[in-house]
Protein backbone atom coordinates (compact mmCIF):
# COMPACT_ATOMS: atom_id res chain seq x y z
CA UNK A 1 0.00 0.00 0.00
CA UNK A 2 0.82 3.66 -0.93
CA UNK A 3 -0.44 6.87 -0.18
CA UNK A 4 -0.33 9.08 -3.49
CA UNK A 5 -0.99 12.79 -3.53
CA UNK A 6 -1.44 16.03 -5.31
CA UNK A 7 -2.53 19.03 -4.38
CA UNK A 8 -2.28 22.73 -5.29
CA UNK A 9 -3.81 25.26 -3.04
CA UNK A 10 -3.45 29.00 -2.73
CA UNK A 11 -3.80 31.64 -0.65
CA UNK A 12 -2.76 35.30 -0.37
CA UNK A 13 0.60 34.95 0.45
CA UNK A 14 1.03 31.27 0.27
CA UNK A 15 0.72 28.28 -2.07
CA UNK A 16 1.15 24.75 -1.43
CA UNK A 17 2.28 23.16 -4.35
CA UNK A 18 3.08 19.15 -3.52
CA UNK A 19 3.18 15.69 -5.39
CA UNK A 20 4.14 12.84 -3.09
CA UNK A 21 4.36 9.41 -2.98
CA UNK A 22 4.16 8.27 0.44
CA UNK A 23 4.80 4.84 2.41
CA UNK A 24 1.73 2.72 3.61
CA UNK A 25 3.10 1.44 6.17
CA UNK A 26 5.20 3.37 9.33
CA UNK A 27 5.46 6.94 10.58
CA UNK A 28 6.29 9.39 7.88
CA UNK A 29 7.13 13.00 9.45
CA UNK A 30 6.08 16.09 7.89
CA UNK A 31 8.76 18.48 8.50
CA UNK A 32 9.72 22.16 8.08
CA UNK A 33 9.83 25.59 9.53
CA UNK A 34 6.49 27.31 11.04
CA UNK A 35 4.21 28.02 7.76
CA UNK A 36 6.13 26.04 5.51
CA UNK A 37 2.35 23.92 4.76
CA UNK A 38 3.10 20.97 6.78
CA UNK A 39 -0.87 21.48 8.61
CA UNK A 40 -2.28 22.40 5.65
CA UNK A 41 -1.06 19.12 3.47
CA UNK A 42 -2.49 17.28 6.68
CA UNK A 43 -6.21 19.30 6.41
CA UNK A 44 -5.75 18.47 2.50
CA UNK A 45 -5.15 14.98 2.63
CA UNK A 46 -8.03 14.97 5.18
CA UNK A 47 -10.64 16.63 2.91
CA UNK A 48 -10.61 19.93 4.87
CA UNK A 49 -8.77 21.75 2.06
CA UNK A 50 -10.20 21.52 -1.09
CA UNK A 51 -7.43 21.06 -4.00
CA UNK A 52 -9.18 21.81 -7.07
CA UNK A 53 -7.52 19.99 -9.86
CA UNK A 54 -5.96 17.93 -6.45
CA UNK A 55 -5.83 13.57 -6.21
CA UNK A 56 -4.80 11.37 -3.18
CA UNK A 57 -5.44 7.48 -3.19
CA UNK A 58 -5.13 5.58 -0.13
CA UNK A 59 -3.91 2.32 -0.95
CA UNK A 60 -6.74 0.82 -3.55
CA UNK A 61 -8.93 3.82 -2.06
CA UNK A 62 -9.49 6.75 -4.30
CA UNK A 63 -10.20 9.68 -2.36
CA UNK A 64 -10.02 12.80 -4.59
CA UNK A 65 -9.22 13.39 -8.48
CA UNK A 66 -10.22 16.91 -9.81
CA UNK A 67 -13.87 17.20 -9.15
CA UNK A 68 -14.20 13.58 -7.72
CA UNK A 69 -13.90 14.36 -4.28
CA UNK A 70 -14.91 12.34 -1.07
CA UNK A 71 -15.81 14.87 1.89
CA UNK A 72 -13.98 14.39 5.07
CA UNK A 73 -16.83 12.43 7.00
CA UNK A 74 -16.79 9.41 4.38
CA UNK A 75 -13.16 9.64 4.77
CA UNK A 76 -11.51 6.33 6.66
CA UNK A 77 -8.64 8.15 8.76
CA UNK A 78 -8.13 9.43 12.05
CA UNK A 79 -7.12 13.00 12.70
CA UNK A 80 -5.73 14.02 15.93
CA UNK A 81 -5.15 18.07 16.86
CA UNK A 82 -2.65 20.12 18.65
CA UNK A 83 -5.84 20.16 21.27
CA UNK A 84 -7.67 16.90 21.92
CA UNK A 85 -11.16 18.66 21.68
CA UNK A 86 -12.74 15.90 23.67
CA UNK A 87 -16.64 16.56 24.35
CA UNK A 88 -16.58 17.98 27.84
CA UNK A 89 -20.09 16.76 28.61
CA UNK A 90 -19.62 12.52 27.66
CA UNK A 91 -17.43 10.78 30.37
CA UNK A 92 -14.10 9.52 28.62
CA UNK A 93 -15.59 5.86 27.40
CA UNK A 94 -18.71 7.29 25.92
CA UNK A 95 -15.91 9.59 24.03
CA UNK A 96 -14.02 6.81 22.86
CA UNK A 97 -17.51 5.43 21.77
CA UNK A 98 -18.17 8.16 19.73
CA UNK A 99 -16.19 7.27 17.18
CA UNK A 100 -17.33 3.59 16.39
CA UNK A 101 -20.68 4.78 15.49
CA UNK A 102 -20.15 5.50 11.70
CA UNK A 103 -17.99 1.97 11.49
CA UNK A 104 -19.48 -1.36 10.91
CA UNK A 105 -18.27 -3.76 12.79
CA UNK A 106 -17.33 -6.04 10.11
CA UNK A 107 -14.76 -3.33 8.96
CA UNK A 108 -13.25 -2.57 12.81
CA UNK A 109 -9.41 -3.33 12.50
CA UNK A 110 -8.41 -1.91 15.82
CA UNK A 111 -10.74 -2.56 18.84
CA UNK A 112 -11.90 0.22 21.25
CA UNK A 113 -10.09 -2.15 24.08
CA UNK A 114 -6.81 -2.88 21.95
CA UNK A 115 -6.88 1.25 21.63
CA UNK A 116 -7.65 1.56 25.17
CA UNK A 117 -4.87 -0.62 26.42
CA UNK A 118 -2.05 0.89 23.80
CA UNK A 119 -2.90 4.33 25.30
CA UNK A 120 -3.02 3.12 28.81
CA UNK A 121 -6.59 4.99 30.06
CA UNK A 122 -8.45 1.65 31.11
CA UNK A 123 -7.72 3.55 34.57
CA UNK A 124 -9.59 6.83 33.15
CA UNK A 125 -13.29 5.40 31.56
CA UNK A 126 -15.54 7.11 34.11
CA UNK A 127 -13.71 10.14 34.05
CA UNK A 128 -14.63 13.35 32.63
CA UNK A 129 -11.71 15.31 30.35
CA UNK A 130 -12.20 18.00 32.38
CA UNK A 131 -10.56 16.25 35.56
CA UNK A 132 -7.60 14.67 33.24
CA UNK A 133 -4.24 16.38 32.29
CA UNK A 134 -2.97 17.31 29.13
CA UNK A 135 -1.03 14.48 28.15
CA UNK A 136 -3.85 12.09 29.18
CA UNK A 137 -6.51 14.09 27.11
CA UNK A 138 -4.22 13.61 24.32
CA UNK A 139 -3.86 10.26 24.75
CA UNK A 140 -7.53 10.20 24.54
CA UNK A 141 -8.00 11.55 21.73
CA UNK A 142 -5.70 9.34 19.83
CA UNK A 143 -7.16 6.02 21.31
CA UNK A 144 -10.73 7.65 20.11
CA UNK A 145 -9.09 8.38 16.56
CA UNK A 146 -7.61 4.61 17.05
CA UNK A 147 -11.06 3.04 17.90
CA UNK A 148 -12.50 4.28 14.20
CA UNK A 149 -10.38 2.23 12.81
CA UNK A 150 -8.49 4.49 10.04
CA UNK A 151 -6.97 3.55 6.84
CA UNK A 152 -4.27 6.38 8.23
CA UNK A 153 -3.77 8.33 11.13
CA UNK A 154 -2.84 11.94 10.80
CA UNK A 155 -1.26 14.01 13.76
CA UNK A 156 -1.08 17.36 13.83
CA UNK A 157 1.59 18.15 16.47
CA UNK A 158 -0.22 16.38 19.22
CA UNK A 159 2.58 17.01 21.56
CA UNK A 160 2.93 20.85 20.80
CA UNK A 161 0.79 22.34 23.69
CA UNK A 162 2.50 19.57 26.24
CA UNK A 163 5.01 20.64 28.76
CA UNK A 164 8.29 18.10 28.86
CA UNK A 165 7.06 15.96 31.52
CA UNK A 166 3.48 15.89 29.82
CA UNK A 167 5.61 15.14 26.55
CA UNK A 168 7.94 12.26 28.13
CA UNK A 169 4.62 10.51 29.52
CA UNK A 170 3.13 10.47 26.05
CA UNK A 171 6.25 9.57 24.08
CA UNK A 172 5.90 6.14 25.32
CA UNK A 173 2.99 5.30 23.88
CA UNK A 174 3.38 6.96 20.61
CA UNK A 175 6.20 4.59 19.99
CA UNK A 176 3.68 1.85 21.00
CA UNK A 177 1.51 2.84 17.69
CA UNK A 178 4.88 2.97 15.87
CA UNK A 179 5.52 -1.08 16.70
CA UNK A 180 2.02 -2.23 17.07
CA UNK A 181 -0.24 -0.98 14.62
CA UNK A 182 0.32 -1.55 10.67
CA UNK A 183 -1.62 1.60 10.15
CA UNK A 184 0.49 4.29 8.60
CA UNK A 185 0.49 7.60 10.17
CA UNK A 186 1.46 11.20 9.14
CA UNK A 187 3.15 13.39 11.76
CA UNK A 188 3.62 16.96 11.22
CA UNK A 189 6.31 18.22 14.04
CA UNK A 190 8.93 20.65 13.94
CA UNK A 191 10.30 19.09 16.62
CA UNK A 192 14.23 17.15 15.53
CA UNK A 193 13.79 15.03 18.48
CA UNK A 194 10.24 14.00 17.98
CA UNK A 195 11.25 13.18 14.33
CA UNK A 196 14.14 11.33 15.32
CA UNK A 197 12.31 9.45 17.68
CA UNK A 198 9.53 8.39 15.82
CA UNK A 199 9.48 8.58 12.24
CA UNK A 200 10.77 6.08 9.50
CA UNK A 201 10.03 8.73 6.37
CA UNK A 202 10.84 12.22 6.23
CA UNK A 203 8.89 14.47 3.97
CA UNK A 204 10.77 18.29 4.43
CA UNK A 205 8.28 21.28 3.49
CA UNK A 206 10.07 24.24 2.44
CA UNK A 207 7.77 27.38 1.38
CA UNK A 208 5.12 25.16 0.41
CA UNK A 209 7.26 22.93 -1.72
CA UNK A 210 8.61 19.36 -1.15
CA UNK A 211 12.29 20.35 -0.77
CA UNK A 212 13.05 16.15 -0.32
CA UNK A 213 11.09 12.95 0.60
CA UNK A 214 13.09 9.53 1.72
CA UNK A 215 14.20 7.62 4.28
CA UNK A 216 14.76 9.28 7.86
CA UNK A 217 17.99 8.05 8.13
CA UNK A 218 18.86 9.04 4.83
CA UNK A 219 17.45 12.68 5.09
CA UNK A 220 19.14 13.51 8.55
CA UNK A 221 22.70 13.07 6.54
CA UNK A 222 22.75 14.53 3.06
CA UNK A 223 24.72 17.61 3.23
CA UNK A 224 22.43 19.24 0.74
CA UNK A 225 19.81 19.40 3.10
CA UNK A 226 19.45 21.70 6.33
CA UNK A 227 18.90 18.79 8.81
CA UNK A 228 22.94 17.89 8.42
CA UNK A 229 24.11 21.48 9.84
CA UNK A 230 23.89 23.52 12.35
CA UNK A 231 24.02 22.31 15.88
CA UNK A 232 21.12 19.86 15.84
CA UNK A 233 23.11 17.81 12.53
CA UNK A 234 22.73 14.46 14.00
CA UNK A 235 22.65 10.68 12.85
CA UNK A 236 20.04 8.22 13.36
CA UNK A 237 21.76 5.05 13.78
CA UNK A 238 19.49 1.74 14.05
CA UNK A 239 21.02 -0.81 16.74
CA UNK A 240 19.88 -4.31 18.95
CA UNK A 241 20.92 -4.79 22.21
CA UNK A 242 24.09 -7.49 22.44
CA UNK A 243 24.67 -7.68 25.93
CA UNK A 244 24.91 -6.34 29.36
CA UNK A 245 28.19 -5.66 31.57
CA UNK A 246 27.60 -6.18 35.09
CA UNK A 247 30.84 -5.22 36.34
CA UNK A 248 31.16 -1.79 34.53
CA UNK A 249 27.16 -1.24 34.54
CA UNK A 250 27.08 -0.81 30.86
CA UNK A 251 25.29 -2.14 27.93
CA UNK A 252 26.40 -3.20 24.55
CA UNK A 253 24.20 -2.36 21.42
CA UNK A 254 25.14 -3.53 17.99
CA UNK A 255 24.35 -2.18 14.82
CA UNK A 256 26.01 -3.11 11.23
CA UNK A 257 29.04 -0.99 11.62
CA UNK A 258 30.07 -2.67 14.82
CA UNK A 259 29.32 -2.25 18.85
CA UNK A 260 28.51 0.84 20.65
CA UNK A 261 29.28 0.60 24.37
CA UNK A 262 26.67 3.14 26.51
CA UNK A 263 25.37 3.32 30.46
CA UNK A 264 23.30 0.35 31.22
CA UNK A 265 19.72 0.27 29.80
CA UNK A 266 17.71 -2.62 31.15
CA UNK A 267 16.27 -3.88 27.80
CA UNK A 268 16.20 -7.44 27.18
CA UNK A 269 18.74 -8.91 24.25
CA UNK A 270 17.87 -8.46 20.85
CA UNK A 271 15.82 -5.23 22.12
CA UNK A 272 15.42 -3.04 19.25
CA UNK A 273 16.70 0.39 19.57
CA UNK A 274 17.65 4.13 18.13
CA UNK A 275 20.78 5.54 19.09
CA UNK A 276 20.96 9.50 18.12
CA UNK A 277 25.14 10.59 17.11
CA UNK A 278 24.92 14.53 17.24
CA UNK A 279 27.70 15.53 14.76
CA UNK A 280 29.67 18.06 17.23
CA UNK A 281 30.38 14.90 19.38
CA UNK A 282 32.13 13.40 16.75
CA UNK A 283 36.13 13.34 16.35
CA UNK A 284 38.32 12.10 13.32
CA UNK A 285 41.96 10.62 13.42
CA UNK A 286 43.66 8.63 10.75
CA UNK A 287 45.04 6.09 12.85
CA UNK A 288 43.34 4.02 15.82
CA UNK A 289 43.54 5.33 19.22
CA UNK A 290 44.28 2.75 22.38
CA UNK A 291 45.25 5.08 24.90
CA UNK A 292 41.77 6.93 25.14
CA UNK A 293 39.06 7.47 27.48
CA UNK A 294 36.70 7.09 24.11
CA UNK A 295 34.87 3.20 24.03
CA UNK A 296 33.07 4.05 20.86
CA UNK A 297 35.62 4.01 18.03
CA UNK A 298 34.60 3.00 14.24
CA UNK A 299 36.57 2.09 11.05
CA UNK A 300 35.22 4.87 8.55
CA UNK A 301 34.92 5.82 4.82
CA UNK A 302 34.81 9.98 4.41
CA UNK A 303 31.38 9.73 1.88
CA UNK A 304 31.27 13.30 1.19
CA UNK A 305 32.44 16.99 2.89
CA UNK A 306 30.96 20.44 2.90
CA UNK A 307 31.86 23.38 4.30
CA UNK A 308 30.01 24.57 7.69
CA UNK A 309 30.26 28.31 8.07
CA UNK A 310 34.04 30.32 7.67
CA UNK A 311 35.51 27.94 10.33
CA UNK A 312 34.38 24.11 9.79
CA UNK A 313 33.75 21.38 7.76
CA UNK A 314 30.77 18.71 7.64
CA UNK A 315 32.02 15.54 6.95
CA UNK A 316 29.77 12.30 5.88
CA UNK A 317 30.81 9.08 7.24
CA UNK A 318 30.27 5.53 5.85
CA UNK A 319 31.05 3.11 8.69
CA UNK A 320 30.03 -0.55 6.89
CA UNK A 321 26.81 1.69 4.67
CA UNK A 322 25.70 3.26 8.08
CA UNK A 323 26.02 7.11 7.63
CA UNK A 324 27.12 9.29 10.46
CA UNK A 325 28.33 12.85 10.54
CA UNK A 326 30.77 14.35 12.21
CA UNK A 327 31.93 18.46 12.55
CA UNK A 328 35.34 19.34 12.82
CA UNK A 329 37.40 22.49 12.44
CA UNK A 330 38.39 23.44 8.97
CA UNK A 331 42.38 23.41 10.19
CA UNK A 332 41.85 19.64 11.59
CA UNK A 333 40.59 18.74 7.62
CA UNK A 334 43.64 20.37 6.66
CA UNK A 335 46.15 19.22 8.83
CA UNK A 336 44.54 15.34 8.70
CA UNK A 337 44.33 15.51 4.57
CA UNK A 338 40.69 14.84 4.39
CA UNK A 339 39.27 14.28 1.12
CA UNK A 340 36.40 11.66 0.33
CA UNK A 341 37.34 8.08 0.01
CA UNK A 342 40.09 8.58 2.94
CA UNK A 343 39.62 5.93 5.51
CA UNK A 344 39.25 7.28 9.62
CA UNK A 345 38.66 6.14 12.40
CA UNK A 346 35.29 8.15 14.14
CA UNK A 347 35.66 8.68 17.70
CA UNK A 348 31.64 9.19 19.29
CA UNK A 349 32.31 10.82 22.87
CA UNK A 350 28.89 10.93 23.29
CA UNK A 351 25.48 9.02 22.47
CA UNK A 352 21.93 9.23 22.83
CA UNK A 353 19.45 5.98 23.42
CA UNK A 354 16.16 7.21 22.20
CA UNK A 355 14.56 4.37 22.73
Amino acid sequence: MTIEARFKISRQNFTLDVELNIPGKGVSAIYGDSGCGKTTLLRAIAGLERSPDGYLQVGDNLWQDGKFFVPPEKRSLGYVFQEPSLFSHLNIRHNLEYGLKRVPKNERKVSLEHAIDLLGISHLLERSSNDLSGGERQRVAIARALAASPKILLMDEPLAALDLKRKQEIMPYLESLHDELKIPVLYVSHAPGEVARLADHLILLNEGKLKAAGKLDDMLTRLDLPLAHGDRAAALIHATVAGHDTEFDLTYLDFPGGRFTVAHKDFPINHAVRLRVIARDVSLTTEHQSQTSILNIFPATIDEMTPEGSAQVMVRLLIHGVPLLARITRKSASVLELKPGKEVFAQVKSVALLS
